[in-house]
């Protein structure tokens, strides 16, 4: 057997020791339990009865008498049981070939980031290509794209490809460029966009669907490069406490991945996945989403559609002008019946409908679009916006419309802020970022992070939408303070509404009766902890369907 092979065996073997068998009746004992209830209450238990199919028989009190015939019992000692975190919105594999490539998210300047990716190059010499990602020009408070000279001084004898932390922009070296056939003469693709330096040349960075001039050389991961991503990427996941997971983008070859790890045994976290694009969908489920398999631990539930790109590559769609650039917009990915032609293919099958809407006239757009889809396709459809940071305030009642959830993450407002006052000047904010207004106005709100992008760390974006101020308490007072959200309205966004944002209510987000046993073991009262405490909160143990599937060494 190839060492490769053997090395994917053996964290196969890994995750299946990790895994404490209930397979009976069990009770999960002496515990500070906490859950909320359907209407967003708190409830405190000391004890949970768990049946052998994994699920919440019961909730106990330090009063109620234990069961005296027992299978198996988990003495807590006392520790902090939460349910398990579910993030609405993450893309499984990105996050396990970050983990595993080239990753930039730390860097804080353009020089740290030459000396990275350099070092990166002579301890991997046999790579024909350098690849990675998560690079931030704004981080790195450089005030412009990097270039191919900037990356050309860290390595010239081999291509380099770099995706932006977004996701929205590649970086790439003259190598890269000439491999690709990239020159003057290229011409940006509709939806994206090629930035030029002196002559017209390409300058380094493409943008939106530009990247597929370059991406579409890329050497192609096999197999077994996805399985160790998979595995990967499920090991950071769990580590954060998140249980489940929506999968935003699932490619053929990443639903491959899934059903190849679950048949091996080695699927632990639930994954809620969304088709990309909707050709993708209809090859994965045929004639619709398909059942929950593996003990409901995979679902294709719906499509993943783009109607703009991101604020930091000045790709979102804009009703007027960037400030910091005049005479860009952004750029729509869809015209208007491109839109709707392809909403109303995947509705017509049943799939669920996520769009990525960033600036407000895309937001704007694909709410236009949802008041005519709903006329034709009737019933609980829950419409998702993804990310709808950059709403006009005229816009955001609109939310509150057709059962529309608003999926969005509270660390990209931590992390975009500065950058956000920069794109559009504070006159036009009174729509970022807006999670109160989007409950005040009936809309469903559903939490997770956009891992890679950001860590997929449930804790620091709970204390965000509370708080609405980053790991340093900065700005005093929050940003936009007016659109916090009460501590328990953004821990229900990170469980039972974002498992309602995938069908998936009715089988977890919670801990009660029928619920599956999903649950944390965490180290302080993320209810009393202070935002700086709650951000530092260490998951001890992670469960899934009363199984032991996590623990920190």
């Amino acid at each position: 057997m190839a060492r490769s092979a053997l090395t994917i065996v053996a964290a196969l073997a890994a995750v299946l020791a990790t895994s404490q068998a209930a397979g009976a009746d069990g009770l999960v004992d002496n515990v500070n339990g906490m859950t909320l209830d359907k209407d967003g209450k708190v409830v405190r238990f000391q004890a949970m009865l768990v049946n052998a199919q994994g699920a919440v028989v019961r909730l106990l009190s330090a009063k109620d008498k234990r069961p005296e015939k027992l299978d198996w019992r988990a003495d807590m000692k006392g520790k902090y049981l939460l349910p398990g975190m579910i993030d609405a919105h993450g893309h499984v594999m990105e996050l396990g070939f970050r983990a595993l490539e080239l990753d930039l998210s730390d860097t804080k300047s353009l020089a740290e980031a030459q000396m990275k990716i350099a070092a990166y190059a002579r301890d991997n010499p046999d790579k024909a290509w350098i690849i990675g990602g998560g690079w931030n020009q704004e981080t790195w408070g450089l005030g412009r794209f990097p270039t191919t000279a900037d990356l050309d001084a860290a390595v010239g004898d081999r291509p380099v490809w770099l995706a932006r932390a977004d996701g929205h922009a590649g970086w790439g070296n003259t190598a890269a460029l000439k491999a690709a056939g990239v020159t003057a003469k290229s011409v940006s693709p509709a939806g994206g966009r090629i930035e030029k330096g002196a002559g017209g040349q390409p300058a380094g960075v493409f943008v939106d669907a530009a990247q597929d001039l370059v991406v579409k050389i890329l050497p192609q991961p096999l197999g077994k490069d996805r399985n160790a991503a998979f595995l990967k990427a499920q090991e950071i996941l769990l580590g954060y406490g998140v249980t489940a997971t929506a999968d935003m983008g699932t490619s053929i070859d990443d639903w491959l991945t899934y059903r190849r790890i679950a048949d091996l045994g080695g699927l632990r976290v639930r994954i809620m996945s969304y088709g990309m694009g909707v050709d993708t969908t209809v090859q994965i489920g045929g004639t619709g989403p398909t059942p929950w398999l593996y003990d409901d631990r995979l679902k294709l539930v719906g499509v993943k559609l783009y109607a703009d790109g991101a604020l930091g590559s000045r790709g979102a769609w804009l009703k007027a002008p960037y400030a910091d650039a005049p005479g860009q917009t952004g750029a729509g990915f869809m015209n208007d019946t491109v839109l709707r032609n392809r909403m109303s293919r995947a509705a017509m099958d049943g799939y669920q409908v996520a769009v990525h809407a960033i600036g407000d006239r895309a937001n704007a757009e694909v709410l236009d679009a949802i008041d005519e889809m709903a006329q034709t396709y009737k019933g609980d459809r829950r419409w998702r916006v993804e990310h709808a940071q950059i709403v006009d305030p005229v816009d955001l009642p609109r939310f509150g419309k057709y059962g529309t959830i608003a999926s969005m993450q509270p660390v990209h407002e931590t992390s975009d802020r500065l950058m956000a006052e920069a794109r559009l000047g504070p006159q036009r904010l009174a729509g970022a970022y807006a999670w109160a207004s989007m409950l005040r106005n009936g809309a469903k709100l559903a939490f997770g992070s956009d891992y890679p992008v950001e860590k997929p760390d449930p804790w620091a974006g709970w204390a965000a939408a509370f708080t609405r101020q980053g790991p340093d308490g900065q700005p005093f007072g929050g940003w936009q303070p007016q659109e916090a959200i009460t501590r328990e309205q953004a821990w229900w966004a990170y469980t039972g509404g974002a498992a309602y944002a995938g069908f998936a209510e009715d089988r977890f987000g919670r801990l009660a009766p029928g619920q599956k046993a999903d649950f944390v073991i965490v180290d302080r009262d993320p209810l009393l902890a202070s935002p700086a405490d709650l951000r530092a909160t260490k998951v001890e143990q992670t469960w899934i369907g009363g199984q032991k599937v996590w623990q920190r060494k």
